[in-house]
């Protein structure tokens, strides 16, 4: 029997997401070997680079680094956002029995990396870090699963998507409340008043993505005024965006069976070009497609390429070059490092599998059956591998304390890096080889 080439959805997802790994990986190494080689000036110098618009009566003037991390950023939040509400709307959490699996994880994994980082803290300077360990690297985590192959199960994967997609859920909401700056309450309320209007149209089902487009700049215009986090802008733009179509399957297929008719019947020219009446037709297919297009569907897979090759591997760039002194030191505050290891090891491992396996002693949980208890220690220790958020989350702890930067990156690289080891030596010698056929 031949198998099917055919990929679903979610393996396209995860496809993406190994690759995005992989070049996550590569920018993370180029931009500790620029922030330490010969150029290290050139690399602070160019991402402190200042460009913007200034006028009379408007100014718009931010560092390179911020323009990244303000504004491509709010692009990442916005896929981010599409993908949360596609889940819960249709997906793999859009229903009581699917989403308790993954949010029982997430609720485990959330609240025991900030109760350790709490407790361990010991500098009244660096607690306000405590949302670091938080979030979960989908791209990177996704990527060693990929690497395993069939060694683990589909809903192994599907599993570590859904939680890591409530993780970041979780820390947006604490960037909303507890890292953002004093609120001019001006400027929020035109912004909730813009989003409310979009809201409507979209509930009305008028939505059009242009709009969106400029919509949504507006709203990040006014967040970042206001004293909010303009990358929440994203998340919430996000919600605005319609999943249904405007017409179903059978009235597409009829539409299209009559077009290719009147196509077959129509005048053809003699000449590499369309005649009048074949171009109309060609517009009228055009305008059929976009009402059966879903428009979250579309933009999603629209962003998607640009936000896995482009956008989080230019924010790995400009953020994980850290630069150590010529003696191959650097000033670090050791226990934050330590701090943030611990949280995101531990922390996430013992969170995450303490009250996946409690859940389901008290039967509130059912989870699949051909997921083992190794897979879902192996995959709680990859749960720690918290680098675009985590880092993402440490630069607004600390902006205020820059000198915390560095050490906070350094805990969140390293802490990373053996969560990654640690899981996939678990899934890796503890599953054996072929147990699991993903065509089937």
């Amino acid at each position: 029997m031949v198998k099917s080439k055919i990929l679903s959805p979610f393996q396209k997802f995860v496809n993406l997401q190994s690759s995005t790994g992989i070049l996550l990986l590569a920018t993370t190494i180029i931009a500790l070997v620029w922030a330490n080689s010969a150029f290290a000036d050139s690399y602070q110098d160019f991402w402190q680079y200042e460009l913007g618009i200034v006028t009379d009566g408007f100014e718009l003037r931010k560092p390179l680094l911020l323009w990244v991390n303000d504004g491509l950023m709010a692009i990442f939040f916005f896929l981010i956002g599409l993908e949360i509400k596609r889940e819960f709307l249709i997906g793999e959490l859009n229903s009581t029995k699917k989403v308790m699996f993954p949010l029982f994880g997430a609720i485990g994994g959330i609240a025991l990396p900030v109760i350790l980082y709490i407790v361990l803290n010991q500098n009244p300077e660096t607690l306000k870090g405590w949302g670091i360990p938080m979030a979960t690297d989908i791209a990177f985590s996704l990527a060693i699963l990929k690497v395993l192959g069939n060694r683990v199960p589909l809903s192994l994967k599907i599993f570590l998507t859904a939680f890591a997609i409530v993780d970041d859920l979780g820390a947006v909401l604490v960037i909303a409340v507890f890292y953002s700056g004093d609120l001019d309450m001006l400027m929020l309320g035109s912004a909730l008043g813009l989003l409310a209007i979009v809201y409507f149209l979209s509930y009305k089902g008028l939505y059009f993505e242009f709009l969106t487009i400029i919509a949504g700049f507006v709203v990040w215009f006014l967040f970042l005024k206001a004293g909010l986090h303009p990358t929440l802008a994203g998340i919430l733009m996000a919600f605005a965006v319609p999943v249904r179509q405007k017409i179903s399957t059978f009235e597409f297929t009829d539409q299209l069976d009559s077009i290719v008719g009147n196509l077959k019947k129509s005048n053809i020219l003699q000449k590499p070009v369309l005649s009048a009446e074949q171009l109309d037709l060609i517009d009228d297919l055009e305008d059929w497609s976009d009402k059966y297009r879903s428009p979250l569907q579309v933009l999603e897979h629209k962003l998607h390429n640009w936000v896995a090759y482009l956008v989080i591997p230019v924010f790995a760039l400009a953020n994980a070059g850290v630069a150590l002194n010529s003696n191959g030191s650097m000033d670090l505050e050791s226990a934050l490092v330590i701090n943030i290891i611990i949280c995101l090891i531990l922390g996430k491992s013992i969170g995450i599998s303490t009250v996946i396996f409690v859940a389901r002693k008290l039967k509130i949980i059912e989870v699949p059956a051909d997921i083992t208890n190794k897979q879902i220690i192996g995959v709680s220790f990859l749960a720690g591998i918290g680098f675009t958020m985590a880092i993402f989350i440490a630069g607004l702890a600390f902006n205020s304390s820059p000198e915390y930067i560095d050490s906070a990156k350094i805990g969140i690289l390293i802490g990373s890096f053996l969560s990654a080891i640690i899981g996939f030596s678990i899934l890796r010698f503890k599953t054996v080889k072929g147990t699991f056929d993903h065509t089937r």
